[in-house]
Parts: C-alpha cells; structure tokens; sequence
C-alpha cells in the first residue's frame, strides 16, 4: 500500500478547496453576464447592488459571531475545569504542539459522538464536544478528534467556510431577484425580442445555479475535513488514534439524534450530523482509508 504523507494531503486537498470556491466565483460571473443581458445596464446593477449589500451584512454578521451562533445552536454549555480536566489538558497539550492558542472549550448534551470549531480566528476559537465523546472515547481517540478540530483553527476553515456561505447565498439571493423581477418586465416587442434568448439562459441559470453550488459547497467541506484530519496527524503524530475514535463513531451513527441539528451548523461538526445523501463530510470509511495510509 503507497504511503501518504500528511503534508502533501494537506497541500492538496487545500488546493482542490480553492479550485471549488473559484468556481463558484465563476457561476457568479456567468449568472450576471446572462442577466446583463436580459435587462437594462441600470436595472441589472441595482439588483447587483442590492445583493452585494444583502450578502456583505450576512457575511459580517456570521464572521463575527459564529461561535456564539453555533454554540447557541446547539445549547452548549463552558466546561467546568475541574470536572472535564483531561478535555483542557489534552487541548492544552495540542496547542503547545500547534503552537495555537488556547480556545474556549465546551461541553453540549448529546449521547452521540461529535465535536466542532467554531470562531472568526485562532484567538477568537471556542472547541465544543459532545457527552458523549467524553464518555465513549479514551484519552488517545479524544486527542485525534480535538487535533481535528484545533486543525480547524489552525486552517482558518470556518473564516473559509463562512466566506464560501455568502458566495452560494450571493448566489441564491441574485436568482431570486432576477426571478422575480421578470413579472415587472415590460412585455416583448420587436426591439427587445433579441433579449429573450438571454431571459430563458437566465431563468435557467438562476434556477439551477444555486442547486449547483450547493454541491460544491459541500463538495469543499468535504476537502477541508480531509485537510483537518492529516493536520491532525502533523499535531499528534499517531494516526491510530483518530482512526479508532472513526471506528467507533461509525459504530454509533446509526442514532436517531442525526437529523436534529440544523444544516446551519452541519459543516462545523467532526463527522456529519445529517443523513448521507445532505452530507458535507467524507465516508467516514474514505477518511479511515487515507488515514491508514499515512
């Protein structure tokens, strides 16, 4: 079996990340070409204006308080240091191999095994498990699943994640303008009929561009899990840790608990807290193959 080295896993999978958010970025630029086109110069750069303003307030106000919304989410409660003193001192000594600084830890009601990072930057990080972690991992799989998470931190992903949110919501929220718009369209006569062309590439475009990138928006989550579990790897050098506490989640996930977390706060979680078929993490069986060989 061809080893894998975690670093190289890392560097890739973070490259495939940023190949998925440009194009993104690219179904931006196609939709507003089309609806360019089906409308008016200054129509269409209102409903570019509009958008942008709608997405920039969504944008600043997910960033800055993404930790208080996915621990609300979630009813998590500050862990006491004198009754979770191994949770702290497991993360104390990731941070002083991450070289990170310490987050906030917390401790949420569920007999499910799972785990998030949450915050805008390493200094503003909170750490969230569940009961259930803490009672049904040992010290080394717990150690995998809170590198996982510090790996989070570390990578920035929730700043990347949260910045790939508003670009599909951009995208959502231009559709439903242009949607909307064509019942106030002035009917069609001899001089605009060559816009019609451009009004049905639209319509379409406005309808399945959000359905589109809803996929490849869990298409990179997905990648940034990958990237999260070899920077685990680089943080506690012992892999088998997080494959066991993989294996033992994968023996728990048929709880009916999956399908009481909002997909709001899905992607924050260490394995997907949502049925397959809305997943925005890997099989949990791919993540122990890649792991196994590293």
């Amino acid at each position: 079996m061809e080893r894998i080295d975690f670093r190289d896993q890392i560097a890739k999978n973070k490259w495939k990340s940023y190949f998925l958010m440009f194009s993104i970025f690219l179904v931006i630029v196609v939709l507003g070409y089309c609806i360019s086109f089906a409308f008016e110069p200054g129509l269409f750069l209102a409903i570019m204006i509009i958008s942008i303003v709608f997405s920039l307030l969504y944008l600043l106000i997910s960033f800055y308080n993404s930790d208080k919304i996915a621990l609300a989410s979630v009813k998590a409660v500050k862990a006491d240091r004198t009754k979770y003193r191994e949770y702290y001192s497991l993360v104390e000594g990731l941070t002083i191999a991450s070289g990170l600084p310490m987050p906030q830890l917390y401790i949420m009601k569920s007999k499910q095994i799972n785990a998030f990072a949450s915050g805008r930057n390493p200094k503003h990080a909170v750490i969230c498990v569940t009961e259930g972690a803490l009672e049904k991992l040992n010290k080394r799989e717990l150690e995998g699943v809170l590198a996982h998470e510090l790996s989070h931190v570390g990578n920035y992903d929730i700043r990347f994640i949260t910045l790939v949110a508003v670009m599909v919501g951009m995208i959502s929220i231009i559709s439903e303008i242009f949607l909307r718009s064509l019942w106030f369209k002035s009917g069609g006569n001899d001089d605009n009929k060559g816009q019609i062309i451009f009004v049905i590439i639209g319509v379409v475009l406005a309808i399945l561009a959000p359905i589109v990138v809803y996929f490849v928006q869990m298409s990179i989550s997905r990648k940034r899990e990958y990237s999260a579990d070899a920077s685990a790897v680089k943080f506690t050098r012992y892999p088998k840790g997080l494959i066991d506490a993989l294996k033992k989640i994968k023996l728990d996930s048929d709880s009916e608990e999956k399908a009481s977390y909002s997909k709001a706060v899905a992607p924050l979680f260490f394995t997907s807290p949502l049925k397959k078929w809305a997943s925005t993490h890997p099989p949990i069986e791919e993540r122990i193959k890649v792991l196994e060989r590293m």
